[in-house]
């Protein structure tokens, strides 16, 4: 009997302890990094393109405010640019994608490949690629002579 008795008791310590080693877990924080390349589609090779980060934290809360209607000037937005603006940032050089003779696909490959370096060496630091999205931006209007391409890479990792 007293045996019985010392199994149920250590299994239920054992259930004990692994519910405290659950809720540990759940504790975790998680963090988010963006990494964003901005690749020219700027006719004849005029357009600057590039790979950034940035290492430096903003609160978003600092620059929100709520605003109950139109006509709130109590609620109003007071952030200031300079405030928000980062001037310390990893930048990456990229190729752009047009060059004097039109579309360069060597140019497009070689940001491929820079751009997947970045990918690589962020995995090695733990991260965790959690979304892509992009978008291109063109007036097309008679002319166009202005043009980007973004790809924001949306990273996360769990710390303790």
């Amino acid at each position: 009997m007293k045996q019985k008795n010392l199994i149920i008791g250590l299994l239920l310590a054992g259930f004990i302890s692994f519910s405290f080693i659950n809720n540990e877990k759940s504790y975790a924080e998680v963090e988010y990094k963006v990494v964003t390349s901005v690749e020219s589609i700027v006719p004849n090779g005029l357009g600057r393109s590039r790979l950034i980060s940035s290492d430096v934290a903003r609160d978003y809360s600092e620059f929100t405010s709520e605003r109950s209607s139109d006509k709130d000037e109590d609620g109003r937005n007071k952030s200031k640019r300079s405030e928000i603006r980062v001037k310390d940032f990893e930048e990456t050089k990229l190729l752009n994608f047009f060059n004097l003779g039109g579309i360069r696909f060597q140019n497009i490959v070689a940001n491929d490949a820079v751009i997947s370096s970045k990918l690589v060496a962020m995995a090695k630091e733990g991260w965790e690629l959690a979304f892509v999205t992009s978008s291109s931006e063109s007036d097309a209007g008679k002319g166009d002579g202005q043009g980007i391409f973004v790809t924001r890479y949306i990273f996360k990792r769990v710390t303790q």
